[in-house]
């Protein structure tokens, strides 16, 4: 049984157990992430939002660290332009602790089951009657005999 959970922008495939580094996250402790996608032991995968609201992946905060350093260097000849930079992105180690599935997945399904196979009673509205069309007369309007206009 795996999950797929998004964080940082990015999405990593987790199992119970896994340690993974996912981008900085402000919070110690414990963790819960919402799945994009599950699969269940018998292959079974799960990705609809409404279904995958009640799973949750559960991991442990067991510290931080940095990557590796990047370095900047901007040059531009004949001009004695030169800039240097660099950065470390910083990560948090994860421990993936529990994977629940969705639980009320199957029961809700009972029900909206259940609710198709009942017919919904009709409401009867009063409507106004329809009202009748005329075929408009003709752009030109010629003058009726007699008159001069």
């Amino acid at each position: 049984m795996y999950a797929i959970i998004r964080t940082g922008g990015k999405q990593a495939k987790v199992r119970e157990g896994d340690v993974i580094d996912v981008e900085r996250l402000h919070g110690e402790g414990e963790v819960t992430f919402t799945p994009v996608l599950f699969v269940d032991a018998k292959g079974k995968v799960i990705s609809g939002r409404e279904e995958l609201r009640n799973a949750k992946v559960t991991a442990r905060v067991l510290g931080e660290t940095a990557g590796d350093k990047v370095e900047m260097f901007k040059y531009k000849a004949k001009t004695g332009y030169r800039r240097r930079g660099g950065h470390r992105q910083k990560y948090t180690t994860l421990e993936v602790l529990k994977i629940e599935g969705p639980k009320k997945a199957a029961a809700h399904k009972a029900e909206v089951s259940a609710a198709a196979e009942e017919p919904a009673p009709k409401a009867t509205t009063a409507r106004a009657p329809a009202k009748k069309t005329t075929a408009r007369a003709s752009a030109k309007k010629t003058p009726a005999q007699g008159e001069e206009g």
